[in-house]
């Protein structure tokens, strides 16, 4: 399953967006560090199920599917606030930067609000500029991969000059740890020249600073967009940044009222209706007025359910496929219909899918039949978002 880590200073909400993506209760309050261990939980992205397509009623076996909305499981893990310095120690920092050694994807939440400093202490709101909080992220994580290699940096190069060794294994092979693949070093190595033993500090951040796009790629979100101060912070943060808005104590309040039968509303849509005004007191509809009015109708939605699609479909290049065993009744063997939604990387192929679904399947692999036009295709042929595959395997 993906693994993607909700990160930033603390007392800037992450706590929040965690229990709104995922309905969790990890501890919130308005002090740095509240959240001490890593917490863990399931959040869903959503994709159009072909279940209201084909006219049939689908069986998921993992997440769910409402009105012919698919909802996928990934896991969410919500880490102890980052400072400047972290890759020091200072703060929670090592014990956060072990948090994300095997996060895919890094969701860096600040506050839009400017309500809080830099090291994550409550201030008057507009005091901060947000503006000072994207980069610290980047560099902190930087600085951290390259603690791991300056140690053992001459040595290694060393090696890799004498012996011919492949540069990009031997660096992925130290960077095993935080989550690094080989994949993504040959892509960082791709800006850089081959003299590795004339390479400096600056040219070694460069480097990590380029390989961190690919290992472990920042969604930057905006929280607070529900204060007064962020629409302007917003503003000059889309200058500079691809942004997210978000308030994640409205999606909370929103999902919250949902449960409780007082509207209906689910997340990522862009308004909600009242099912009964007789049971909403006068503070709960002051409440929902100022959501619908300077959340929902000046942003679109809470943003919440948008940054969970924005890193699994954009920034991990993630599709969904619906693998099933009779491709004409788009079902298992027990017959449950379209019952597996999977993630997996765009480009991918049947052989691909098979290895996804279980390595036998994959070594076995013969071929594959698109369920929808009833035809075999190649083992090289491309997978598309929402293709419905059936994988044909001797084993």
């Amino acid at each position: 399953m993906l693994q993607i880590a909700v990160t930033g200073k603390p007392n800037v909400g992450k706590s929040s967006f965690f229990n709104s993506a995922t309905l969790s209760e990890a501890e919130v309050a308005n002090y740095p560090f509240t959240t001490i261990d890593a917490n863990a939980a399931i959040a869903y992205v959503t994709a159009q199920c072909p279940c209201g397509e084909l006219d049939v009623t689908c069986n998921p076996r993992t997440g769910k599917c409402e009105d012919s909305t698919r909802y996928i499981p990934v896991e969410l893990i919500d880490v102890a606030g980052l400072v400047p310095g972290a890759h020091e120690g200072k703060g929670l920092g090592n014990q956060f930067l072990d948090d994300l050694s095997q996060a895919r994807a890094l969701i860096h939440i600040i506050d839009a609000s400017g309500s809080t400093d830099e090291e994550g202490n409550p201030c008057d709101p507009g005091s901060h500029d947000p503006l000072d909080d994207v980069n610290f992220l980047r560099d902190e994580v930087t600085m951290w991969l390259y603690s791991i290699l300056e140690r053992n940096w001459s040595r290694l190069i060393r090696k890799v000059m004498s012996e011919h060794l492949n540069f990009a294994k031997v660096i992925a092979d130290q960077l095993s740890g935080a989550g690094v693949f080989l994949d993504d070093v040959l892509e960082a190595e791709r800006i850089m020249d081959d003299n590795y033993d004339k390479w400096e500090k600056e040219d070694i951040l460069k480097f990590l600073s380029k390989l961190l796009e690919y290992a472990k790629p920042i969604i930057i979100v905006a929280n607070k967009i529900d204060t007064p101060q962020a629409e302007e912070n917003i503003a000059r943060l889309k200058e500079h940044y691809e942004v997210i808005p978000t308030s994640a104590e409205s999606e909370l309040a929103l999902i919250n009222a949902a449960k409780a039968g007082l509207i209906s509303y689910k997340s990522g849509d862009d308004h909600f209706d009242v099912i009964d005004d007789s049971k909403l007191s006068e503070k709960q509809k002051a409440a929902l007025d100022y959501i619908d009015v300077n959340v929902l109708k000046k942003y679109g939605s809470t943003g919440v359910q948008n940054v969970i699609n924005t890193a699994v479909y954009d920034v991990l290049n993630q599709i969904v496929v619906y693998p099933v065993e009779d491709e004409h009744k788009y079902s298992d063997q027990k017959g449950n219909i379209l019952p597996d939604a999977l993630l997996i990387p765009k480009g991918s192929n049947p052989r691909d899918l098979a290895y996804c679904i279980h390595t036998d399947i994959g070594e076995g692999f013969t071929h594959a039949i698109d369920a929808r036009r009833n035809m075999r295709i190649s083992s090289e042929h491309e997978l598309e978002q929402s293709d419905i595959i059936s994988i044909i395997s001797n084993k």
